[in-house]
């Protein structure tokens, strides 16, 4: 059992938690993740690591409240509760060395997972621009953490309620545009992600996606997380979650994002039901 320790709430729908686990803490490194499971019948979730600390033993993780399981976690769960299951950390770690001047385009809750890597590339001595993006300020969040870690961080959002009006893919253009850059990261919705890997295409700049495919177990073990790069299978669980977004096939990926959709809606209207019959 994880027992939760802080809960934040960090935008609209947004929410972030601090959960005991040291064993996942003493060997998290930025872009890997963990699966959790909230109780003995829920499902296996997959979260990136927003952050650690080993002394405390903890790590953070941060829930954007779409689905069954995310939309319990985040309206059940509080300071003091206990979580079933925390496996981790999983996944390959993001490559971290000295590049010169990297951009970390964060995209809605993709401004999470985004944030460590920034910071641990910051550490390895590179100039690091930020790029954060939502469709409306409510969705925003880690703003200062990211203005902390970064030299330099653009804002965007679709409405122009903050920052730049428009998607993360016009500033993007106007730093890749400006000045060399050595290699872009960006984590967000997959369509944004495609979009952002379609820019750094036409600048020549390489750029490294972390890809929210669907997933099961987070071994390789299921192969429910494959994905297609470079015209190969890969599974995202173990040969990613990051890949060279300019080989990955965006088109499959995005098809096979939508595969459960009706049941991931009915697994949210039965909850919303029994929690409305438990007021």
């Amino acid at each position: 059992m994880h027992r939760v320790v802080d809960r934040q709430v960090l935008g609209q729908g947004i929410v972030g938690f601090e959960v005991e686990a040291p064993l996942v803490a003493a060997k998290a490194q930025a872009g890997q993740f963990v699966v959790v499971r909230i109780h003995e019948r829920g499902e296996r979730v997959p979260l990136t690591l927003a952050d650690w600390d080993s002394n405390r033993g903890t790590i953070t993780l941060v829930v954007q409240m779409l689905g069954k399981s995310t939309r319990e976690l985040g309206e059940m769960f509080d300071v003091g509760d206990s979580i079933r299951d925390v496996a981790g950390p999983l996944g390959s770690p993001s490559e971290i060395r000295r590049y010169g001047t990297v951009v970390c385009v964060g995209g809605g809750v993709g401004i999470a997972p985004v944030y460590p890597i920034a910071r641990a590339l910051r550490e390895a001595g590179n100039e690091v621009i930020g790029v954060v993006g939502a469709r409306t300020k409510d969705l925003l969040f880690w703003l200062d953490r990211m203005e902390e870690t970064c030299h330099e961080v653009r804002v965007a959002t679709d409405d122009g309620s903050v920052g730049a009006k428009g998607v993360v893919t016009v500033p993007l253009k106007e730093i890749l545009s400006s000045r060399e850059v050595a290699h872009v990261w960006a984590i967000g919705p997959a369509i944004m992600m495609k979009f952002c890997a379609k820019t750094c295409q036409e600048y020549g700049v390489p750029i490294t996606v972390s890809l929210n495919s669907i997933m099961i177990d987070g071994t390789g073990m299921c192969g429910g997380c494959r994905v297609e790069v470079d015209g190969k299978a890969q599974f995202a669980c173990v040969d990613g979650p990051e890949f060279p977004g300019d080989r990955v096939n965006w088109d499959l990926l995005l098809a096979r994002l939508g595969t459960f959709k009706d049941e991931e809606q009915c697994a949210l209207e039965r909850y919303l039901a029994v929690k409305g019959r438990a007021r």
